[in-house]
């Protein structure tokens, strides 16, 4: 069925990105570490330096699990080429991210991406895409992990011409559960300082958006300098509960969701509350400068560590 504006419901609930891959070594996994904190209060950190040096005789580094956003960067970086949809690339925001970890990172591997459309909503003025990504390992073909990038696309929407704004999903509504953050005290608080070069850092793990160096183009989207990733923000947070809740074991990591609500400007501090509720931690990260919420989420445990 295609609505007044030619466009086509079912080829857009068909649509599939060609499949890609990602190769990724050791010096790639400590980049991206650096990128979102890690050693960056103190550099050697008894929980995180094993994310970028080979601790105490360890044969590879260990893999913090945000680094999964990064396998479908270039799609999103690419443009997502969607029938029907005209949108300004640069000016993409990220709305969402969640992530479910099925097998431990490699240290280094190589790896393929297949990538479908999830979801499709029109905003009017926007329109949103979740982009959602089944990564395996490429020798052995084993399934590694699932992400879904939720987009929000300036100037892509007013596609819809019916009364109702056009709206799908092919994922069950209680998959992704709701983010209630609680109103008790939180279980732990996390401070982190990001640096002014803090995006600077963090591109040189694949996303070159110039929304995140160029002056010109973040003036434009409307932002008084470059704002920091909110794949970042999102992987500062992470560590956070890692190192609060988790006791520094990254594999105790099951699944992550983090919704973005606001902009972070690199150099600001970011303040991480959490509250652990059965195996799931509730987590809200806040700007301490501007004293507004920019992230909330949760991450559920495959374990409790016993020291709690």
């Amino acid at each position: 069925m295609a609505d007044g504006s030619g466009f086509s419901h079912q080829l857009v609930a068909s649509h599939r990105f060609p499949e890609t891959t990602f190769d990724y070594t050791e010096r790639d996994v400590a980049v991206y570490a650096l990128g979102i904190g890690a050693c960056g209060r103190d550099a050697v950190d008894e929980d995180e330096l094993k994310y970028v040096y080979h601790e105490n005789g360890q044969k590879s580094i260990q893999v913090l699990p945000t680094f999964s956003a990064l396998f479908s960067v270039g799609i999103m970086m690419k443009g997502l080429d969607i029938p029907g949809l005209d949108y300004d690339p640069r000016l993409l925001l990220h709305g969402q991210q969640y992530i479910e970890l099925y097998q431990p990172f490699p240290s280094s591997a190589s790896l393929v991406n297949k990538s479908s459309l999830a979801g499709l909503h029109d905003k009017g003025k926007a329109a949103i895409a979740e982009i959602e990504t089944k990564t395996y390992e490429k020798g052995s073909g084993k399934l590694l992990c699932m992400g879904r990038s939720t987009a929000f696309l300036r100037g892509a929407g007013g596609f819809s011409k019916s009364s109702q704004p056009y709206s799908y999903s092919t994922y069950p509504k209680d998959q992704i559960g709701a983010i209630e953050i609680p109103k008790s005290l939180p279980s732990a608080v996390f401070q982190d300082l990001t640096q002014p070069s803090q995006a600077l850092l963090y591109r040189l793990s694949g996303d070159y958006n110039p929304l995140h160096s160029d002056p010109n183009i973040a003036t434009v989207a409307g932002f008084s300098r470059p704002i920091l990733h909110g794949l970042c923000t999102l992987g500062f947070a992470v560590r956070a509960v890692i190192k609060s809740i988790c006791r520094g074991d990254a594999n105790a990591v099951k699944n992550i969701l983090g919704r973005f609500l606001l902009h972070v400007y690199p150099g600001e501090t970011l303040i991480t509350e959490m509250w652990l509720q059965g195996s799931r931690v509730f987590y809200q990260t806040k700007v301490k400068e501007r004293n507004r919420a920019v992230l909330a989420g949760y991450v559920d445990l495959r374990h409790i560590p016993s020291a709690l």
